[in-house]
């Protein structure tokens, strides 16, 4: 029996159809289309803009069908990206198979699939965001022989009107429960559509964040995914932000990713964690503990973190969330469990199978030998990132510690134990580099590297001017400092970018 029949799947497509979604064919889909009813086709696709755009197609007959998962559609390409003139602005959306899932707010049965770019001649289109992504992997897969593996944390607010029968702690929401998470409900239903969707989740749990204003509650919350191939887990994480936007629009309340909502409050970020598999094996480890080849990673990570800002914290609010003592980073350096770094070790269950076993001495359990679950996590980005061009980055980051003289050194310099901001570290601090404090410097300092993201023809240098041009015209040099202590700027400035990516 395939593996995909062995547990119940709660992916439809997988289910019906009895194959993972990486087997997914066109007459597959058909199949499908016919089992379920299908009526409608929706393409999506990410713009410049970060926001999923849709064609629909309402399907008049198997031929129309075969057409639309052969042939995709043509749209105007200079809508979507600013790299692209007007007049020769035509590309292709071509739909990726393995994508596909059933809608699961559509009054008519719907199928979804996520698309790609294409230009005129037929080819993917260089500044296509999903083709970048996929040449990045391509790179670290020639030069390593492994798979890049990621998942992120997806973190955001849900804004209500207030319960005041159960009212939250300021601050003290940390996987609370109901009836003191008030949108509890709405996270399990994200979690379960997410699923339903193809979405790989490890879990999901209410955040610290958790205060009201007036009758406004904001409550924070958090739906972390497992390790996928980075593309997978791109997709997946587009995918679950508009889930849990459409049922916020069901629910009535407001759904953000916004970095910052107020200052002095918990903000938003989307950390990635990675790892790089061969043959089954998280090379990540060794006999002696965090392998050199994730120190080199590391390393990379480390060179490449201030760039990384200009995919990863695209608004000027992102720079309101990367200050001292929020969990945040601002110094350029790494440590084992410590949240106040850029690149965090976390626990990675290396101390072998007893715990489960002394948890259970009457009858403790057979441990199967697993891959190794340890990461290295980038806790930079937020939720305003160019999530596709961010994978990417991470992807060139990392292949280029590896490749770099001298990297295990780097990472034996910028290495901090403990708190960065204890009494003891003081000197230290002083030392390390800092991240960019704004839009504009993050689009400087890209500049500046920009031949780390060209190098083997991954980014275009039209992505890279593109991108620290929007960085450029936000002209918020110094903002952070401006508006300090002046609320209703701060709450202008939050409310313009609420909706951000």
């Amino acid at each position: 029996m395939n593996q995909a029949q062995t547990f119940h799947t709660p992916h439809e497509l997988v289910r019906v159809l009895g194959k993972p979604a990486e087997e997914f064919t066109r007459e597959d889909l058909i199949h499908a289309s016919e089992l379920l009813g299908i009526q409608m086709i929706n393409f999506r696709y990410l713009g410049e803009d970060g926001r999923l755009k849709t064609l629909n197609f309402i399907i008049s007959d198997k031929d129309h069908l075969e057409t639309i998962l052969t042939d995709g559609e043509r749209i105007d390409g200079s809508q979507l990206f600013s790299s692209i003139e007007a007049g020769s602005s035509d590309l292709y959306v071509i739909p990726r198979y393995k994508t596909a899932f059933i809608n699961p707010f559509s009054d008519v049965p719907t199928m979804e699939l996520l698309c790609s770019f294409y230009n005129s001649d037929g080819e993917p289109l260089e500044s296509d965001p999903s083709y970048i992504i996929r040449k990045a992997h391509a790179a670290f897969t020639k030069e390593t022989g492994a798979r890049f593996h990621a998942l992120a944390e997806l973190e955001y607010y849900v804004i209500s009107e207030s319960e005041p029968l159960y009212p939250c702690i300021n601050q003290r929401g940390y996987h609370e429960s109901r009836p003191f998470s008030q949108s509890e409900n709405l996270r399990v239903e994200a979690l379960r559509l997410i699923a339903q969707a193809g979405g790989k989740i490890k879990y999901g749990h209410s955040e610290v964040g958790c205060f009201t204003m007036g009758k406004t509650l904001y409550e924070q919350h958090e739906i972390e995914f497992l390790p996928q191939p980075i593309e997978d887990a791109v997709d997946q994480l587009i995918i679950a932000k508009w889930i849990v936007r459409m049922l916020g629009e069901k629910a009535g309340v407001t759904i953000s990713y916004a970095p910052k909502i107020t200052i002095g409050k918990a903000g938003s970020g989307l950390h990635f964690h990675m790892m790089a598999v061969r043959d089954g094996v998280n090379l990540m480890v060794d006999e002696s503990g965090l392998s050199d080849l994730a120190k080199k990673m590391i390393a990379g990570l480390l060179e490449c973190s201030t760039p990384l800002t200009a995919f990863g914290n695209t608004i000027p609010t992102s720079y309101l969330r990367l200050v001292p003592h929020q969990e945040a980073p601002t110094n350029v350096c790494w440590g084992d469990r410590n949240r106040s770094v850029v690149v965090r070790v976390p626990l990675g269950w290396t101390g072998g199978n007893r715990m489960i076993q002394t948890a259970n001495p009457a009858f403790p359990p057979d441990v199967p030998v697993r891959m190794s679950k340890q990461t290295i996590e980038f806790r930079i980005p937020d939720g305003s990132a160019d999530v596709y061009n961010l994978g990417a980055g991470l992807v060139v980051a990392c292949l280029h510690g590896i490749r770099m003289p001298g990297a295990l050194d780097k990472a034996r310099d910028l290495y901090v134990d403990g708190n960065l901001f204890d009494e003891r570290n003081r000197e230290k601090l002083k030392s390390l580099k800092q991240l960019p404090g704004s839009c504009v410097e993050s689009a400087q300092a890209l500049l500046e590297k920009r031949a780390i993201f060209e190098s083997d023809g991954i980014f275009p240098a039209s992505v890279i001017d593109s991108t620290a041009r929007r960085l450029e015209e936000f002209k918020d040099r110094g903002m952070s400092e401006r508006i300090y202590g002046k609320e209703d700027e701060i709450r202008a400035i939050v409310n313009e970018f609420i909706h951000i990516r």
